[in-house]
């Protein structure tokens, strides 16, 4: 199986089982397990802030993190394929009684002209914006990196209008490698920001959120009310830690892969490709012109050994990761240029 389904699809590898087996633990919720405290530091330190707390996913930092900065019948403002407003948005719903602003986007980017329209003037009858979160990089539609001054435009603004300014920072390092641009120049000014360690990283668990010292305080108090807090956490911590020693060369490498999957079916006819296809290591195309639902491309795929995933109506992405070399790339271009001949064919 060649599976492009998402990077969280990836499997420990064997360095890193080998460092969970060795990881000296304690007790992470009175803050004593030595492995995690040492990941929370690295990883602040990475993101240039104060602090940071383990998570057991992204979802909880996202949620943890509109929680610290929001009250209830307040609202935030994100792009309208995050993962925040596609699969996240009932949980801050539900747990903060905070709404959620889309903007309409094409590839995950919005503007700053967005972001002054979307932010409301404080009245009686309407939710008051209170954060702003940036996803980088974009993820269901397509691993755009976004422009590192644009962010901070957005951020200045934000936060002259009293709002925070968040970055879901999932796959923040795909876009570190792909720019050059440190995580710390990115997360710069952010009031907070986290990075995923089961996706490129390819750890079998857990992120990491970041802010300042009380920012972190009032999200470990989040984390604990949402049954996060963890015992002997440093196996999971040390996995983490050893992905950051070992594999983010691996993450360059990814980008790479999507970049080689790009180039080898851009010219496939029924194949549409927005033009920052290809910039980290998700790729997405659509096979609308094919004259069939995504996910019968995707069913297709897979008879072949080759999984990608259908999102919406006539979108495919494919995200390469660690557990896919680059023949396994190879045969996924066969087998996706194959498969839309076909079904190109077809009368």
């Amino acid at each position: 199986m060649i599976d492009l389904f998402s990077d969280t699809q990836t499997r420990p590898s064997t360095g890193m089982r080998e460092a969970m087996a060795r990881a000296e633990v304690g007790d992470e919720q009175s803050g004593s397990d030595p492995t995690t405290n040492a990941l929370c530091e690295r990883v602040a330190a990475l993101l240039g802030m104060e602090a940071g707390v383990f998570m057991p996913s992204g979802t909880m930092c996202n949620l943890a993190s509109i929680l610290v900065h929001c009250r209830p019948g307040e609202e935030i403002v994100v792009d309208d394929q995050s993962h925040i407003y596609n699969t996240e948005a009932a949980g801050a719903a539900a747990v903060g009684g905070v709404s959620v602003k889309a903007l309409p986007t094409r590839v995950g980017l919005f503007t700053l002209a967005q972001v002054e329209a979307a932010i409301r003037v404080p009245q009686r009858t309407a939710p008051r914006s209170r954060l702003v979160s940036i996803e980088q990089t974009t993820s269901f539609s397509g691993g755009t990196v976004w422009d590192v001054g644009e962010m901070r435009l957005i951020r200045d603004y934000a936060q002259a209008r009293g709002l925070k300014a968040h970055i879901d920072g999932a796959r923040l390092l795909n876009a570190v490698v792909a720019t050059g641009i440190s995580a710390a120049d990115y997360a710069a000014g952010f009031d907070s920001a986290w990075i995923d360690l089961s996706k490129g990283l390819g750890c079998p668990v857990g992120a990491v959120l970041c802010g300042s010292a009380d920012f972190v305080e009032r999200a470990w108090q989040w984390k604990y009310r949402l049954g996060g807090a963890m015992r002997q956490s440093g196996v999971l911590a040390a996995a983490g830690l050893y992905a950051l020693d070992h594999h983010m060369t691996q993450l360059a490498e990814d980008n790479a892969n999507a970049g080689r999957l790009h180039r080898a079916i851009a010219d496939v006819p029924g194949l549409g490709f927005d033009p920052t296809a290809g910039q980290s290591n998700i790729l997405c195309f659509t096979v609308e012109a094919l004259g069939i639902p995504a996910a019968a491309f995707a069913a297709a795929c897979l008879e072949e050994g080759v999984r990608v995933r259908a999102i919406g109506t006539h979108q495919i992405r494919a995200t390469a990761n660690l557990d896919v070399d680059r023949a396994g790339i190879e045969r996924a271009a066969e087998v996706i240029r194959t498969k839309a001949t076909m079904f190109g064919q077809r009368p």
